[in-house]
């Protein structure tokens, strides 16, 4: 199984990936640098995950390097969450959140309802990635990341804070107010409910430097 670790300087982090005679999927376009003899390959998805992808903006090529070394994957000003998952549980990712996983992790794609997909501005159809199996994954993130267990309970958050939850909790968007006219006076915005048992991580505060810079490229583009 491979081996993840979380590195740092000068308020950048990535990802480096030890390899033993193992292998790891990672995102596209995420390599930096390797080290020893590890061969890279692309494995071609379904005929299935071809066409949902036709409907996605999640990638469905994720390279897979193989061998013994190391892999150094791209820095960035978010942060990487070590998602452990267990036998018999699935998680449901947020988009773009998928960074790396072992090669026992199964990764495959799941529709949100269409009725939610419609409120959130994404169509009749809304796949995200789904991991399976038993092994480890990196999950890009923007900040330090906080596990929530529900029980038969309810979750309300206030934007996209939730970054995977397994598939015993549903998600769907409301008005967090119980009429119309509280909704329009609150000055707020939808709400991501989250009901069921099961796991989420919840992201609530990006770490300052990446905040800023997003803040510096929203000021340029107005």
């Amino acid at each position: 199984m491979a081996t993840f670790e979380v590195q740092h300087t000068e308020g950048m982090r990535w990802v480096r990936v030890e390899l033993a005679d193992d292998d790891v999927r990672t995102e596209r376009g995420a390599l930096n640098h390797m080290l020893g003899a590890i061969t890279m390959d692309v494995p071609l998805p379904s005929l299935r995950a071809a066409w949902v992808s036709l409907f996605s903006d999640e990638s469905v090529l994720r390279p897979r390097y193989r061998g013994t070394g190391t892999v150094f994957l791209d820095s960035s000003l978010g942060s990487y969450h070590r998602l452990e998952i267990r036998r018999g549980e699935k998680w449901i990712l947020d988009r773009r959140c998928f960074w790396a996983s072992d090669g026992e992790v199964e990764i495959t794609v799941r529709r949100e309802h269409w009725l939610t997909s419609l409120y959130a501005g994404e169509g009749f159809v809304w796949y995200k990635t789904a991991l399976a199996g038993e092994g480890q994954a990196m999950l890009s993130v923007d900040g330090p990341i906080e596990e929530i267990h529900l029980s038969d309970d309810r979750l309300v958050v206030d934007g996209p804070q939730v970054v995977a939850r397994t598939t015993g909790v549903r998600f769907s968007l409301r008005r967090p107010t119980a009429n119309l006219l509280s909704f329009w006076l609150s000055g707020e915005n939808r709400s991501s409910v989250y009901e069921g048992s099961g796991r989420l991580l919840i992201c609530t505060t990006p770490y300052w430097r990446l905040r800023m810079q997003r803040d510096r490229l929203g000021a340029a583009a107005e």
